[in-house]
C-alpha cells in the first residue's frame, strides 16, 4: 500500500532533523563493529578474569574467539510477577545459544521496580529515574566488551526502555529482547476499578479491596491491563526487537518456552552472520512505526517520554509535535482496559499484534522497509508462532496471521476503527505543553472549563477529598511540583479513583499536572507532563485557586483565562521538596538526577545527547 502522506512527511522531517546526530551515532557504532569484541585483544590476565567461572568447554571457546559470545542481561527478581518468570531463562538461553553454535554468559542484572507497588509512596519518586539506572546498569554489563551479541530480559514500565537505551549505547551488537508474557486473565479490570472507587467512597473496606486486587494480580506474568508494561511489549515487537508474535504468550506454556529458546538461536544466527545490529534496526522509520503502533493501540502516556528518550539514544530527534501530527491520522483500532473492557489476553486472542501490523500496513500507516531481528520487512510481524506438535517446544514454526479481527469489540481494522484519530493528544497554551490520553475519556468529558484547585502534593488532594471539600463543585485539580526536576515525576494514579467518583456524581473535573499518571490513565481528562514544570519556573507555579482553566482535548488547548500580563507579574508560590524533605527511601541518592534531568518533552533524561541539546546543570532549590 502507498505510505500515508502524513507518515511520510513526519518521517522525512525526522530524518532531516536528526541528520547530524544520527550520522554521528552510526559512525560510532560502525567503528565499534569494525574493531569487534575486545576479548581478542585482551591481555591474558584480563581475559582470564572474563572466563574464570566458565565451564572448560566455555573457556576453550572464549579463548579461541571463534564462537560468538552472547551477553544475557536480565531484570529478574522473584517479588514482582512480571519478572519472576525470568528465573530460569538464563540457563534455557545458554543451552539454546550453545546448540546454535555460540556461547553465552550472564553479563549482569538490572533493577526492576513496580509502579503498582510504589503508587502514592515515596519510592515512586525514584521510578522514572530508575530508567536511567537500568540503562547505565545495562551498559556496565556490556562494558567488559567480551560479547558479540546480547539478549535483553525485561518487561515493565521503566525496565524495557532502560534496557533499550543501554543496549543502544552498544548499538553495534545484534540484540534480541526476550519477553516473559502476561499472566492469565483474572478479575476483570473494570470490576477492579469499580471496587477501587467504592473503597474511595468508603462503601467497602480494605479486605474487599485487597480481595479484588489479589484476584486481578494473581500469578506470574505482567498485569493484564494495557498499561506501560504491555505497551512496552507491543512496541518492542513493532520495533522489530522481539521475535514475531512473542509478546503476549503466557508464561509457563510450551509455546513460551519454545519462543525463549528461539530467541537464543536467533541472536546466535545474527552474530554469526554479522547482520542487523540493534543500532541499525532502531532507525527513523522504526521509531515512526513505534509511534503509530502506540497511537493505534491506545498505549501508555509514559511512552511520550520513553520513545523520545529511546530515539535520542539512537541519534534521532523525535518530538511531541511528531506524535501529535501522527495522532491526527492514525486511527484507534484497539480497545483494552482502561480504554475498554478487554485485557491483553483478549487482544491477543482477537488477532493481536499480527492483525494490528497487518491492518496498519494495509492502510499505509507503517513502514514495511525496515530491518528486524526476524529479517527484512515488517510484514514478518503479521505472522504468528505455533507448535506443530502441541507439547514439543523444539517444533516451532511461524504461520500467516489473521487477516480479520476475531472480536470487533476489541480489535478493528484501520478502515473501520473505534475513532479516526489516535489515543494520545498534545495540548498547548499559556500553561505550557502537555499530553492527554483521550482513548478512555468519553467525548462529553473531553472539554472542561472550571476553576483551579491548587495542590503541591497529591496527598493534600486526597485529604481534601476525604474531608468532603471537593464535593458538589466543578474544578480542575492542579497538582504541581511533580515534574522530573522537582521530585522525579511520580505517577499520580492514586488520584484516579477519587476523581472518578466525583465525575460519576456529575461534577465536571479534570487534572493538570507536571507529573505523570499511570500507563493506565483512565476516564478523567488529565493534562499531564506539563512543561515547563513548576520547579523550573513554569506557569503552574503561578496558578492560584479560582483561576479559570480550560482543557480541550479536541482542540488541543490548555488555556488559562487570566490576563496574561498580570499573571506574568505574579510571584511564584509553592516549591519543590528541598534538602531533608527529599530524603529517605533512597531519594537523597538521586539529587544529582534532579539537578540535571531534562524536560518531559525531551524525554526526561539525564544523559547528554538524550536530553535537550545544550542542557545546563541547574539546582532546583534555587528556583
Amino acid at each position: 500500500m502507498t505510505l500515508h502522506p502524513t507518515v511520510a512527511e513526519v518521517t522525512a522531517r525526522l530524518v532531516e532533523r536528526s541528520a547530524e546526530g544520527r550520522a554521528e551515532y552510526l559512525r560510532r557504532i560502525r567503528a565499534a563493529a569494525a574493531t569487534g569484541p575486545a576479548r581478542g585483544r585482551l591481555a591474558c590476565a584480563n581475559l582470564a578474569h572474563g572466563f574464570a567461572a566458565a565451564e572448560p568447554e566455555g573457556k576453550r571457546a572464549l579463548i579461541g574467539t571463534v564462537k560468538p559470545n552472547v551477553a544475557i542481561v536480565s531484570s529478574y527478581n522473584d517479588m514482582l510477577s512480571a519478572h519472576q518468570p525470568y528465573r530460569d531463562y538464563p540457563e534455557t538461553l545458554k543451552k539454546a545459544v550453545i546448540r546454535a553454535g555460540g556461547i553465552a554468559q550472564f553479563a549482569g542484572g538490572v533493577p526492576a521496580m513496580c509502579d503498582g507497588v510504589t503508587q502514592g509512596r515515596d519510592g515512586m519518586q525514584l521510578s522514572l529515574y530508575s530508567r536511567e539506572v537500568i540503562a547505565m546498569a545495562t551498559a556496565i554489563a556490556l562494558s567488559h566488551d567480551m560479547f558479540d551479541g546480547a539478549l535483553m530480559l525485561g518487561v515493565c514500565d521503566k525496565i524495557t526502555p532502560g534496557l533499550l537505551i543501554g543496549a543502544l549505547s552498544f548499538g553495534h551488537l545484534p540484540t534480541v529482547f526476550v519477553p516473559a508474557g502476561p499472566m492469565a486473565s483474572g478479575l476483570p479490570n473494570s470490576e477492579k476499578a469499580r471496587v477501587r472507587q467504592l473503597y474511595a467512597e468508603g462503601k467497602v473496606g480494605r479486605e474487599d479491596l485487597l480481595e479484588a486486587e489479589a484476584a486481578s494480580y494473581h500469578s506470574a506474568g505482567t498485569c493484564t491491563f494495557y498499561g506501560t508494561a504491555n505497551s512496552n511489549q507491543l512496541l518492542m515487537e513493532v520495533l522489530g526487537l522481539h521475535l514475531p508474535g512473542s509478546s503476549f504468550v503466557n508464561p509457563g506454556t510450551p509455546l513460551r518456552d519454545a519462543l525463549t529458546k528461539a530467541a537464543g538461536r536467533r541472536v546466535t544466527e545474527l552474530t554469526l552472520t554479522a547482520r542487523t545490529p540493534i543500532g541499525e534496526i532502531v532507525d527513523e522509520m522504526a521509531i515512526v512505526n513505534a509511534c503509530v503502533a502506540l497511537l493505534a493501540s491506545g498505549g501508555s502516556t509514559n511512552h511520550t517520554l520513553h520513545l523520545v528518550a529511546i530515539a535520542r539514544a539512537a541519534g534521532i530527534s523525535l518530538t511531541w509535535d511528531d506524535l501529535s501530527d501522527l495522532s491526527k491520522v492514525v486511527p484507534l483500532v484497539s480497545r483494552m482496559y482502561p480504554n475498554g473492557e478487554a485485557d491483553v489476553n483478549h487482544f491477543h486472542a482477537a488477532g493481536g499484534i499480527a492483525f494490528l501490523v497487518h491492518t496498519l500496513l494495509r492502510a499505509g500507516l507503517l513502514h514495511d522497509d525496515v530491518q528486524t531481528v526476524a529479517g527484512h520487512g515488517l510484514w514478518r510481524y503479521t505472522e504468528e508462532p505455533a507448535l506443530r506438535a502441541a507439547d514439543d517446544a523444539s517444533d516451532l514454526t511461524w504461520a500467516e496471521g489473521p487477516k480479520r479481527s476475531l472480536d470487533l469489540d476489541v480489535l478493528r481494522p484501520a478502515d473501520d476503527p473505534f475513532t479516526p484519530d489516535g489515543g494520545l493528544q498534545l495540548l498547548g497554551g499559556p500553561l505550557g505543553r502537555a499530553v492527554i490520553k483521550t482513548s478512555a475519556v468519553a467525548p462529553e468529558h473531553r472539554l472542561v472549563t472550571a476553576p483551579a484547585l491548587v495542590f503541591d502534593d497529591q496527598h493534600d488532594f486526597l485529604a481534601a477529598f476525604d474531608a468532603g471539600q471537593l464535593d458538589g463543585r466543578d474544578f480542575v485539580a492542579v497538582i504541581r511540583y511533580q515534574g522530573p526536576a522537582a521530585n522525579g515525576m511520580p505517577e499520580l494514579h492514586k488520584l484516579t479513583p477519587a476523581l472518578g467518583v466525583l465525575q460519576d456524581r456529575g461534577q465536571r473535573v479534570a487534572i493538570v499536572t507536571d507529573g505523570r499518571m499511570s500507563g493506565a490513565s483512565g476516564k478523567v481528562p488529565a493534562a499531564i507532563h506539563v512543561t515547563p514544570e513548576a520547579a523550573l519556573g513554569g506557569a503552574l507555579a503561578r496558578v492560584a485557586d479560582g483561576d479559570l482553566i480550560t482543557i480541550d482535548a479536541s482542540a488541543g488547548l490548555l488555556d488559562l483565562h487570566v490576563d496574561h500580563d498580570s499573571f506574568g507579574r505574579r510571584p511564584i508560590t509553592g516549591r519543590a521538596p528541598q534538602g531533608a524533605e527529599w530524603a529517605g527511601t533512597g531519594r537523597e541518592l538521586f539529587a544529582a538526577f534532579r539537578a540535571t534531568v531534562g524536560s518531559a518533552d525531551t524525554g526526561a533524561s539525564v544523559f547528554p545527547g538524550v536530553s535537550a541539546p545544550g542542557q545546563e546543570v541547574r539546582v532546583v532549590e534555587s528556583v
